[in-house]
């Protein structure tokens, strides 16, 4: 789930924002791995579901049932009042979209972003999944944020820094003339959904904070096919592009080894 980075955390206020950056233990990572694979799993059986006919409301019934026969429990549903446990997110809407009677169409390209929590450890994964044949400009969307979004993730290697992250998400993204969202942020996760670091889709190569093992992020682009420009509709969660072009959105749950990024959402 997708952080607003117009929100300040708390603790902000201190200077050194790196040593509020929490460092796992191999056990706690462990604990994050069976959250991680809980939503890893759930949204390979949702790919089977999206279909032309089904609703967003049924998808989201299959999603809390699975979640919660794994033995965890739906990350979002309730968390700062949103209301579903799936966030779904069709077409020109970018993010946090609400499950409803909504019934999918051929055509359509929907983004389904869910997290689990499971012995107090958070899983956070978001997939972009068309419903039947779609046209080639969401099907280029699709793939370069998928791309966005391991370009990313190889960037979160000790010694690096958390604008190293975000410019290879940008550089990638605006050579194909996308617009990078800005004002939201992927996030640092574990004993909760957004902990310290903001991970900006953006930035300038060797500045922010000094990436560590042990350190453990949601990576998320969210690229549009227009402008960078959102806005939030009048529910007050779902969150669309500005010019109604479609919006493509992936994110993954990593831990950094000392080799490198680890995936825990595959």
């Amino acid at each position: 789930m997708a952080f607003s980075s117009q929100v300040k955390f708390k603790e902000e206020v201190k200077e050194n924002i790196n040593i509020m950056i929490k460092i796992k233990s191999r056990t706690e990572i462990e604990k994050m791995s069976r959250a991680a694979e809980i939503v890893r799993d759930l949204l390979f059986e949702l790919e089977n579901l999206v279909k032309p006919g089904v609703t967003t409301l049924e998808l989201d019934a299959f999603a809390e049932n699975f979640i919660l026969n794994q033995g965890a429990k739906p990350a979002f549903k309730g968390l700062y009042g949103f209301p579903g446990t799936l966030c779904v997110s069709i077409n020109d809407e970018v993010v946090h979209g609400v499950p409803s009677n909504r019934k999918l169409i051929e055509g359509d390209i929907i983004g389904i972003d869910v997290g689990s929590i499971h012995e107090g450890f958070y899983g956070d994964h978001a997939k972009t999944f068309p419903v039947g044949d779609i046209d080639s400009d969401k099907e280029k969307l699709i793939d370069v944020t998928k791309e966005c979004l391991m370009k990313g993730i190889n960037q979160a290697k000790p010694g690096n820094r958390i604008g190293d992250i975000g410019h290879a998400i940008q550089s990638y993204a605006e050579s194909f003339g996308f617009g990078v969202v800005k004002d939201l942020v992927g996030h640092g996760i574990g004993q909760e959904l957004h902990e310290e670091p903001q991970i900006p889709n953006y930035g300038e190569q060797n500045t922010g904070d000094l990436i560590k093992e042990g350190m453990c992020f949601a990576i998320e682009p969210m690229i549009n096919f227009g402008t960078d420009e959102i806005f939030t509709k009048t529910d007050n969660w779902t969150i669309c592009t500005k010019d109604g072009t479609p919006s493509a959105h992936f994110e993954h749950t990593i831990t950094v080894d000392k080799d490198g990024p680890r995936i825990l959402t595959v």
